[in-house]
């Protein structure tokens, strides 16, 4: 009897792994996705009562201490993104090789870019637009074969009362002269600054307005790719499961590890900002979410941007370690990308058009990162992406044979010897020329 049962665990633990291999193949392959940060937030641009908050963006209102009313009253009162249009939004990530876009449908402010029953503090009962913004970019993923995903801050919540808070010390957002007396009273409070902010329960909140929004998103929008839980701060174990129950109602959803530590590990992990190191995340769903410039929200004076050729090449380095890379845009308070954003996205997308099949279903090569570049691997062939073009003219690849290599640029072929690639005098490409080699396994 124990013999049989444990044949049958063994068997139902294949099924389980044949279904989230299934479930997880789009996410394999795709690589590339687009990060949108998107709120009321936009509006104060990283400025609230004329002082500039430090490390603001989406997080200004904790970083400042602004009040519930005043930034209800400063922001959302005049949010009215009038040209917001979500099918050039997706036509752009299309047209930069991304695979599937992740919105802040609900950001740590908790205000909501959706109509919802379960808090008045959504874009339709809270703004002069008045207008569900979800509703119309989910029509345009489906026109456009864009996979939507939903970011979703489970647990902080400033407006919301009941909400968590990540305290944050008053100096990290700009020297208030009050900042001794915030301070003591956020570290009394649970980092709260506003007695609005307490006149309900963490449960009350989860049961209120977590829960009953979590079943709208996945309800009122069609099918759901990726649900993206955001710091679990005050998290318990009771109310990560009654948030994990909902993920029923889309069977195929995939989600990171950030719902509650470390007993939800969800499907992915997501490193912030910085790109693993090889090896690092070995046998893992790994995705790295970075920012363009140095903020996720709209912020008017971050023009720390990333060139076109560090965007470019941090794709190659996250899919050469096996990773996704979530690339971010935070859109101004009228709806429009930054003019810079939208021309990153151009430049990513020209060179995605000749090299996506150095990045699109590949994986991790086995051997050791090249000084040269990046290598990435699909079946028998390798995808040398070349970021500094040899001067003597020749590609060494230990441990491989060579049967065949050619530029993606323009199907050139070129000679080859053993381990050894003749290239030509010039790269074609000063980014990342990319060459698909052909191995004896």
């Amino acid at each position: 009897m124990k013999k049989l049962a444990f044949i049958l665990l063994l068997c139902y633990c294949h099924t389980l792994s044949a279904q989230d291999n299934n479930r997880m193949q789009w996410w394999r392959e795709a690589r590339f996705g687009m990060f949108i940060h998107w709120g009321v937030y936009a509006q104060l641009a990283g400025v609230y009562d004329g002082h500039e908050i430090n490390k603001a963006g989406e997080w200004i209102m904790n970083r400042g201490k602004i009040p519930v009313a005043a930034y209800r009253e400063q922001a959302a009162a005049h949010f009215n993104p009038v040209k917001y249009n979500p099918d050039e939004w997706v036509r752009m990530a299309k047209d930069a090789g991304m695979k599937y876009i992740v919105i802040t449908a609900k950001h740590h402010d908790g205000f909501a870019l959706f109509h919802s029953n379960a808090s008045k503090w959504n874009i339709v009962d809270a703004t002069p637009y008045g207008k569900d913004l979800l509703l119309p970019l989910a029509a345009a993923c489906k026109k456009y074969n864009i996979k939507l995903g939903f970011y979703y801050s489970q647990a902080q919540d400033w407006n919301n009362p009941g909400g968590a808070v990540s305290r944050k010390v008053t100096s990290e957002g700009w020297p208030n002269p009050d900042s001794a007396k915030i301070d003591a009273y956020t570290k009394e409070h649970d980092g709260h600054w506003d007695p609005a902010q307490e006149t309900a329960t963490f449960a009350q909140y989860i049961d209120k307005v977590a829960v009953p929004q979590v079943r709208e998103i996945l309800s009122n929008y069609g099918d759901v790719a990726v649900l993206w839980w955001d710091t679990p701060t005050n998290m318990t174990d009771d109310a990560a499961q009654k948030l994990q129950a909902l993920l029923k109602l889309q069977p195929n959803i995939i989600t990171n590890d950030r719902l509650k530590r470390p007993n939800f590990p969800g499907d992915t992990k997501t490193p912030e900002q910085r790109i693993p190191k090889k090896g690092e995340m070995e046998g893992a769903d790994w995705e790295t979410c970075m920012t363009m410039n140095g903020t996720w929200g709209f912020k008017r004076n971050d023009n720390k941007w990333k060139s076109d050729t560090t965007l470019i090449r941090n794709l190659i380095d996250i899919v050469s370690k096996g990773g996704n890379y979530l690339l971010n845009v935070g859109p101004k308070p009228d709806g429009t990308f930054p003019e810079q954003s939208v021309h990153s996205l151009k430049a990513i997308g020209n060179w995605m058009k000749v090299n996506g099949e150095a990045i699109y279903g590949t994986h991790e090569s086995e051997l050791a990162p090249p000084t040269w570049g990046r290598i990435t691997a699909k079946g028998n062939y390798l995808y040398l992406s070349v970021f500094d073009w040899p001067q003597n003219g020749k590609l060494e690849i230990p441990g491989t044979k060579i049967i065949s290599a050619q530029l993606l640029a323009d199907g050139k072929k070129l000679i080859t010897n053993d381990m050894t690639i003749n290239l030509p005098a010039k790269t074609p490409d000063g980014i990342a020329a990319v060459i698909k080699v052909q191995i004896k396994r």
